[in-house]
């Protein structure tokens, strides 16, 4: 391969990665409202 190649590789690569990176949220996921209102997860019934 040129070095060409290897920049487009190079920059396809990096391209990529960035943009997967980008994807999402940080941290873990948190329900919407106040905290003394969130109802879930609860336990469920039994039967």
């Amino acid at each position: 391969m040129t070095a060409r190649h290897w920049r487009r590789a190079l920059l396809l690569g990096l391209a990529l990665a960035l943009g997967l990176a980008a994807c999402g949220k940080k941290g873990a996921p948190q329900a919407p409202g106040p905290k003394d209102q969130i109802t879930y997860p609860r336990v469920y019934p039994p039967y």
